[in-house]
């Protein structure tokens, strides 16, 4: 049996903090940023959890993770 191999794409958009759950950073932050607010997009900065009903999906991906 070959090994399992990562999801690049979801190595790059996800990481699995010290406790096991997984990290994502907010969507929004790239363009058409004028017309959003200073504290919708200071929000936007920090990162976020994956929900829930989509853990199991991610962790698919991220074999080694």
């Amino acid at each position: 049996m070959p090994k399992m191999k990562t999801h690049k794409s979801a190595a790059k958009r996800f990481s699995v903090s010290g406790s096991g759950r997984l990290k994502r950073s907010s969507a929004g932050r790239r363009h058409i940023l004028t017309k959003k607010t200073t504290k919708r997009k200071r929000e936007m900065r920090s990162d976020a959890w994956v929900a829930q009903a989509d853990v199991g999906a991610v962790r698919k991906m991220l074999p080694n993770g």
